[in-house]
């Protein structure tokens, strides 16, 4: 019998780990700032550390106030009907009033594939969207579930979360791309001498790796929000059994039997409660928890 696990502790244990993976971002900007200021002249440590925050700020939170509209465009999404989606209405009522959240703007994209995403900035300005095969697959209890693994999402502000880690990811990035363009154009020279010699060469394999390591840990950020969502929505339903209904049914859907026509942005695949790419191989380079997993700990709680 598998030992009991508290959906509270694992909401609280991976918020915790989700922060320290931000804390780990935050220390590749400062360290790779601190490298190229080095190698280039000391005095620019502060320049490119503001330039890289303003252009990544701008660039991010511009998305960020239309987050909803451009994710809902992207997959051609139209609003859901009281008549036609009734069920789903009654799921979002329901974990609106569980959760104590506003209602959420509900949204239907075609699909074969049972799947779903929120939304939106704040719970104010919410939006969640189902595929119309997860209403055709799935029942009263696993549409709750997955409602409220969505709603969860919302509650924990991970559309903010997750843009504060896309500005530092961005912050990084501009900062490799600044030094590595900076010794192109100035075809290497800098001043000489030993220790710059291998100052520089420290800098510019931080620069290549530190994009790509950053990118890593907003993986791993992406793969604690989908465990503490799945831990808040048994919190809301108080019947986990019902999400890890829905995602057997998502582990068990055949590939090729799903409409290949339909496309989804590869950016907008850690919004969606299961990898929409199907992606067999897990680990480090996987936006979404192993599904098993994932039914493992709902059936502990």
């Amino acid at each position: 019998m598998p030992q009991h696990i508290s959906f509270d502790d694992q909401i609280q244990r991976n918020k915790i780990k989700s922060f320290l993976l931000i804390v780990i971002i935050f220390a590749f900007f400062i360290v790779l700032g601190y490298i190229v200021s080095m190698v280039l002249d000391p005095s620019y440590f502060f320049i490119i550390m503001i330039f890289a925050t303003i252009f990544s700020l701008v660039y991010v939170v511009a998305g960020y106030y239309k987050s909803d509209k451009i994710a809902l465009a992207s997959v051609k999404a139209k609003p859901a009907s009281r008549t036609e989606h009734r069920m789903l209405y009654h799921a979002a009522e329901g974990m609106a009033i569980s959760s104590g959240l506003p209602m959420p703007k509900l949204y239907v994209m075609e699909s074969e594939e049972i799947n779903a995403f929120a939304s939106g900035r704040d719970p104010k300005h919410s939006v969640i969207c189902f595929t119309t095969g997860a209403l055709k697959k799935l029942d009263k209890q696993e549409l709750e579930g997955v409602m409220a693994h969505e709603m969860s999402h919302i509650a924990n502000y991970d559309i903010r979360f997750m843009t504060l880690t896309a500005v530092l990811i961005g912050m990084v990035s501009i900062i490799a791309q600044i030094f590595l363009r900076s010794l192109w154009f100035s075809g290497g020279r800098n001043r000489e001498g030993k220790e710059q010699a291998i100052l520089m060469v420290v800098g510019i394999v931080f620069a290549i790796l530190a994009p790509i390591a950053t990118q890593l840990v907003s993986f791993a950020i992406s793969r604690k929000r989908e465990y503490a969502a799945d831990a808040s929505g048994v919190k809301f339903t108080r019947y986990p059994q019902g999400l890890a209904n829905a995602l057997k049914k998502i582990k068990n859907e055949s590939v090729s039997s799903l409409d290949k026509e339909h496309r989804v942005s590869k950016a907008m695949a850690p919004l969606f409660i299961s990898d929409p790419f199907k992606r067999k191989v897990q680990g480090l380079f996987s936006t979404h928890p192993d599904v098993n997993d994932r039914i493992r700990k709902l059936e502990a709680m």
